[in-house]
This record gives structure tokens, C-alpha cells and sequence, in this order.
């Protein structure tokens, strides 16, 4: 019986669906909610509008062109070699899906940053943004900032007072706010390092010397 999907139309399908299902999010949240609007799901899940410069998880370093364009050669070089691997149709699938929801996550995040200070105005604490004609927005091409909205304060307490020097200090374990493109990229690289981290270092010798 034939494989519902080639490796290479796996790929396509999961980087269309990550690609499609965070921008659909991040419109919605970037229309819809004021810039530091909380909604409450439950006590250890969180909405929370925010946006940032940076790289995934709102870390900011270098410059905003700088890391629009690291980005972008990154995934020029996961995309070359996505398609290097499968037409020579000897990589796993699970590789392959790993790969591509990097490639997928990476991609969702450099949308922000190249088009949408293009196309939206800014999002202030008092007005939610609207989509505008291109170049009125906020900012100029690949000067967009990310969209993040997922908080995860999973515990949300403070130290003991008996501690040493920490005691009685807020506490909060795992405070980043985060995108559907930052989730694509964080479980493609956990599950290639526990998976296929041996794998990848054969490939890429492969690869490099065209066997």
C-alpha cells in the first residue's frame, strides 16, 4: 500500500500548517488586544500581548537588522538542506519533521520582522492596531517586531523568608511569553538533540561532501 505522503509533502504540509496557525494567531492577537493585555485562561495560562526586537522568547541582542537577517540566512540554509536530504531519500521521517518545524517557526518570525511594521499601525496600552496601507505602518521594511502571546507562570510564588538573600522575593518559574513559531522551533530542536542529534552530524558530513 503507498504512503499517504511523500517525505517532501510531509514537510510542505507541517511548514504550511506552523506558518498558517501562527500568523492566524498573531493577526488575531495584534487586532484584537491592547500592547500588554492579559486574558486569563487559567492560573497557570495566560494571553499576554506583547512584542519584541529579539529572538525567540523575547531575548533582544545585536542589532534589529542584524538578527532579521541572520534569520533569514538560517533559514536559507535549513530550507537547502531540507531539500538536499529528501531528494536523496534516505532521511527519516522524524528528522524530517523535526527540520521542518524549524524551518517552519523560523520563517513564522521573520514575517513579523520584515512585514509587519509595514502593515500595521502601533499597539499602545490605550488602541488595539489595524492593518494599513503598506509603508504607513509603525516601522519600515524588516524593522517589524515579533508578536509573543503565550505565558505559562506555571508557579507563580514567592521564595521563603528563611532563604538568604532571596527570601520573601517574588518568584516565577518559567516567565517567557511566547509564539506558535517559538514552540515549532523549541520542540524541533529538543526532539532532534534527543533523537537525532548523531543523525544530524552524519547527514551534515554527507551533505558538505555530496555522497
Amino acid at each position: 500500500m503507498n504512503k499517504i505522503l511523500t517525505k517532501g509533502q510531509l514537510s510542505l504540509v507541517i511548514i504550511i500548517s506552523v506558518l498558517v496557525i501562527d500568523q492566524i494567531i498573531k493577526i488575531w492577537v495584534k487586532t484584537n488586544m491592547f500592547w500588554h493585555e492579559s486574558i486569563h485562561i487559567t492560573d497557570w495560562f495566560y494571553l499576554f500581548f506583547t512584542e519584541n526586537n529579539g529572538m525567540a522568547f523575547g531575548m533582544e541582542i545585536f542589532g534589529k537588522l542584524f538578527l532579521t537577517s541572520f534569520r533569514i540566512i538560517a533559514v536559507g540554509f535549513i530550507a537547502w538542506y531540507l531539500i538536499k536530504i529528501i531528494k536523496k531519500g534516505e532521511a527519516k521521517t522524524g528528522f524530517i519533521v523535526c527540520l521542518s518545524l524549524i524551518l517552519a517557526g523560523a520563517a513564522g518570525n521573520i514575517i513579523d520582522s520584515v512585514f509587519y511594521g509595514l502593515i500595521f499601525n502601533e499597539s499602545t496600552v490605550s488602541s488595539v492596531a489595524q492593518f494599513v496601507p503598506i509603508g504607513e505602518g509603525y516601522d519600515k521594511l524588516f524593522y517589524g517586531k515579533v508578536v509573543d502571546m503565550f505565558y505559562f507562570p506555571i508557579i507563580d510564588t514567592h521564595w521563603p523568608m528563611w532563604m538568604p538573600v532571596i527570601g520573601g522575593e517574588h518568584f516565577i518559574f518559567f516567565s517567557p511569553i511566547f509564539n506558535f513559531a517559538d514552540a515549532a522551533i523549541s520542540c524541533g530542536i529538543i526532539a532532534l538533540l534527543l533523537f537525532y542529534s548523531s543523525y544530524l552530524n552524519h547527514n551534515l558530513k554527507d551533505v558538505s561532501t555530496n555522497k
